[in-house]
Order: structure tokens, then sequence, then C-alpha cells
């Protein structure tokens, strides 16, 4: 097991960005359960309140709204939150973590707010790099398994630089997390800040939206809702699925371990499409058939992680089977789908 370069994570203070999104309301819990406390940023377009409304009575928790693609002044919005962060710490908050999660993050997302998506990935991610400078704390950036694009290489290790098409409708969110992984190496080259880039993989579990657009939550919501399951193509390409406890896991070791470069985190448990959808209507009993689409352009034929750094360099490896997480995530949608049908 590598030593740890800071220590535990206890007795922090860590902001998040996007902290109201499916993946940083997790780890919102998580810190907080670890002794953090937490600032959440998001300026909820793709983000939930729901997400994080368990823990607004959570001294140690304040939520900001803002938009991270402006700039972030954490003393005037911690005044607007109204959550007593200024009094205890004397009217000033020192950092000890930055998390910069905030982007639109699934396909259907990023083909509605383009624009968004690449503002995020650049002035975002420079807005809460200046952050951590200042802060002189840790900063780590959510990247994504996308900055291998449609890749050559399978699976794909963090020395492979990417396939990658800069001008398809799909490179708002290649390129915008390509260039903040530029960005934040740029800091850290420049000024000494420490930072990790966590390259994620296609992560799944509780909060996730119904109408997400990612294979996991459309498949099940066709499924219990007996509607047929859209597979594009032939479904012959694959994917490899996370369950959100062991990403979790990941980030909070990548945080302690100290790597500075890029590290995946996702599961190398790689499963077709196709495959999937029948996983899923088994695991349903649903009636639903399958139904086959066109591919959407530049759709990656494959998507699967080599995780030989983050086992060796963080003794970090996922626990989760697909199967098992399927299992555990599908009492979530059967419940959010009858809320739904309730109204």
């Amino acid at each position: 097991m590598p030593s740890p370069e800071d220590g535990n994570l206890v007795r922090r203070t860590t902001l998040i960005t996007g902290g109201a999104g499916f993946l940083g309301s997790h780890l919102c819990d998580r810190l907080l359960g670890e002794g953090h406390e937490v600032i959440c940023l998001d300026n909820l377009v793709t983000g939930r309140m729901e997400n994080i409304r368990h823990l607004e009575q959570n001294p140690a928790f304040a939520f900001a709204h803002n938009d991270v693609t402006q700039p972030i002044d954490l003393t005037s919005l911690l005044k607007i939150s109204r959550n007593g962060f200024l009094e205890r710490h004397d009217g000033r908050v020192k950092l000890d973590y930055v998390l910069h999660l905030a982007s639109p993050a699934s396909p259907k997302d990023y083909e509605r707010y383009p624009i968004p998506t690449l503002r995020a990935g650049a002035w975002g991610t420079w807005h809460a790099l200046e952050v951590a400078r200042t802060h002189e704390c840790v900063f780590l950036l959510a990247s994504s398994s996308e900055v291998y694009g449609d890749p050559e290489v399978n699976p794909q290790p963090e020395t492979y630089w990417g396939h990658v098409n800069p001008i398809g409708p799909r490179s708002v969110y290649d390129e915008a997390k390509r260039f903040a992984e530029a960005l934040t190496m740029a800091y850290h080259r420049d000024c000494g800040l420490k930072v990790r880039i966590a390259r994620i993989f296609n992560t799944y579990g509780e909060r996730m939206r119904t109408d997400d657009g990612r294979a996991i939550p459309n498949f099940l919501t066709q499924a219990l809702k007996a509607e047929p399951l859209t597979v594009y193509g032939d479904g012959s390409q694959t994917r490899s699925f996370c369950y959100v406890s062991d990403l979790v896991e990941g980030i909070c070791q990548l945080l302690v371990f100290g790597e500075t470069g890029p590290v995946n985190l996702g599961n190398p448990e790689e499963v077709s499409v196709l495959d999937l959808a029948k996983k899923i209507i088994d695991l349903t009993g649903s009636p639903s058939d399958i139904v086959f689409k066109p591919l959407p352009l530049d759709d990656p034929a494959k998507r699967r992680p080599d995780i030989t750094r983050a086992m060796t360099s963080l003794g970090w490896r996922p626990r989760v089977s697909l199967y098992e997480g399927l299992k555990r995530v599908l009492p979530y949608f059967k419940t959010r789908l009858e809320g739904l049908w309730a109204h």
C-alpha cells in the first residue's frame, strides 16, 4: 500500500464545484462523513437541490448558488448563503481542497448546452484553479475518459493520447476536458500547485436523473416503463461501468495519496451495449423489446480503463460488479419513476 502524501481527510475544508450533481453530491456526503466542512457550489443547470436537501441542516455544509464560469468570491457567496461558515472562521475561509466537477456530463446535456460545457471546462477550470492557488490548497480535476475519444487502443492507459475529432458534436465535452487537463498541469508547473487529475469512466448510481441520457439510466427507465430499449448501432460497442461508491472511494484515495498525473478511475469490466440492455431486461423482468437506431457520430467503439496506475499508486480497485451495482440502483429508479407517475 502506498503512503499518503497529505495524511487523512479529517478536519479539512473543501470546495466542490458541481456539488449538487450526481457525483458531486455523493462526494459531499463522503467528505462530510470524513469530518470535512464542505462548500458546495452549483448553478443548478444539471445539478439538483434534492440531491443535497438532506445536508442543508448540517452545520458543516454550505451551499452557494453560483456559476463557476464567473469568478468565485467565497466570502460574498457565503454571506449570501447564511450558513455560519464565516462566523466559525472569523470572516474568512481557508480551503484545503478544491474539487472541480462542474460541467454537463452526459451527451444529452452537452448537446443541449454546448457553449456552457466549453465555458465550464475553460473559464470554470481557470476560476477553480485560481481559488486553489490563492488558498495554496490541493486541486482535483474531474476529467473524463472522453479525452481518449474513439480510442484505437483498448484498454486505455493514461499514456495514450487519444483519438478525438476536434470539431465533432462530442468535441465540446472532449476538448473541454482536454483543455482543462492542460490548464491544470500548467498551474502545477508554473505555480507549484498540488494537483490531481481523475479520468473518470462511465459511472452510475443513485441520484442520476431518469432522463440523464446515458445507457444505464436510459435502459432502466425504458425497462421499468415497459418501453422498447433503444440501442444505437448494432450494440457491439463496449462500455465499462463503475458503481458510484467505488468511484467516490477512488477520488478520495487520489486526494490522499497525491498522484499528480492523470489517473484512470473506472471499472475494467467491459460489456457490450447490447448485452447491457439484455441484462437490464432480465434484471427488471420487463416485457420490453430492443429497438435499434443509427449510431451517433463519433460514438466510441470501445471504452475500458487500464487501472494499473490506480492499483499501484493508490491501492484502489473497484469492488462492486456490474450486476451487483445494477441490483443496488434498481430500487432508486423504481422509486423515482413511481414518484413521477404519482404526479
